[in-house]
């Protein structure tokens, strides 16, 4: 997958990673990492406008192996842009795959 594509829908994939359950950011990391190649480094970028946007908060956690861990959730802006952004995502497939067929192979 390109580096352009990825960019672009990157914020709609972690904020459905953290509408799953709440997550902290290495977390949401090897989530998506399992089926896109991401650097680490990329998502703590998104989460700090995402909550800056005011589409997650975060808070601190205990963790049993080391420091607090910070947690991001979901805020109801935060559900409404995803709902938006998935929306966007489903029109964009929808003209991007009329203009792509074509009638040579059917």
């Amino acid at each position: 997958m390109s580096a352009q594509l990825k960019k672009g829908v990157l914020e709609m994939v972690v904020l459905s990673k953290v509408d799953m359950k709440d997550r902290y950011g290495y977390d949401i990391y090897q989530e998506i990492s399992k089926n896109m190649a991401i650097s680490e480094s990329t998502i703590y970028p998104i989460l700090r406008k995402m909550t800056k946007d005011g589409y997650t908060e975060t808070y601190l956690r205990e963790s049993s192996v080391g420091p607090a861990r910070k947690y991001f959730r979901l805020t109801t802006k935060g559900e409404e842009r995803l709902i938006e952004l998935k929306q966007d995502w489903a029109k964009f497939q929808r003209v991007v795959n009329k203009m792509i067929r074509s009638d040579r192979y059917e």
